[in-house]
């Protein structure tokens, strides 16, 4: 079973006879699934519901995975997203990232590979990594991050995170002012270890960053580090 019973999946993959496969092997599996053809029948799908994670297939006719993902995140959809592609090059999985998914399996995979990346994604934080003594509210500048209900804002506006970015800034929260490596990074996201996830999540430190800083290529407040990783620093 999943470690977050009765997460509700949407499936979002042209060829049937993989989307039967998967819906079947998820619900198995204790999700609920909905399934989706292509982007536009998943657009409309997601105008009426609202969903734990979106699974989506980047080769599909008409408007590709990427673009989807894109538009989804620019129309403020913060729903983790995994991309699945036949595309093996580094690059081609880094745009998906930069596109604002959460992760990405390439094609061929195992069955239960999926099942580990969905339950890496879905599984919070747990509340206890967080210090117990430690402020409740960091500030970066002109943002502001309440610790305790993990939101960020921007004066009056409530910054939009990614499940992975939020993810991120609950671990740099834990310990401001104190480099995190990317490994470690990595590793309490529950991703595969391996310079290709921690060159992941140097594409996601830098979508966090245009959201925190004023000029996101001279960061004042989520520093890199050298030799040592990223380090949060508020005021």
């Amino acid at each position: 079973m999943n470690d977050t019973p009765e997460a509700h999946l949407l499936i979002v993959d042209d060829d049937e006879r993989i989307r039967g496969l998967l819906q079947k092997f998820l619900i198995r599996h204790g999700f609920w699934v909905t399934a989706a053809r292509d982007a536009e029948h998943a657009r409309r799908i997601l105008s009426g519901l609202e969903f734990d994670m979106i699974v989506m297939d980047v080769m599909m006719p008409g408007e590709d995975g990427i673009s989807l993902t894109s538009s989804l995140r620019e129309g403020g959809v913060t729903t983790p997203i995994l991309l699945l592609t036949a595309k093996g090059e580094t690059e081609d999985r880094i745009t998906g990232l930069e596109a604002g998914a959460d992760d990405y399996l390439a094609k061929p995979f195992e069955p239960k590979e999926l099942l580990l990346r969905l339950n890496a994604i879905l599984r919070r934080m747990p509340a206890d990594t967080l210090a117990d003594q430690g402020p409740k509210m960091l500030h970066l500048g002109p943002v502001r991050y309440n610790v305790e209900r993990g939101e960020m804002w921007r004066g009056e506006e409530l910054v939009r995170l990614t499940s992975t970015e939020s993810a991120l800034m609950k671990i740099f929260a834990s310990c401001p002012n104190e480099p995190v490596s990317r490994a470690k990074l990595v590793e309490d996201l529950g991703r595969d270890t391996g310079q290709a996830q921690e060159r992941a999540v140097d594409v996601q430190i830098t979508r966090l960053r245009r959201k925190i800083e004023t000029d996101p290529k001279q960061p004042r407040y989520l520093q890199t580090v050298r030799g040592e990783g990223y380090m949060l620093a508020p005021e």
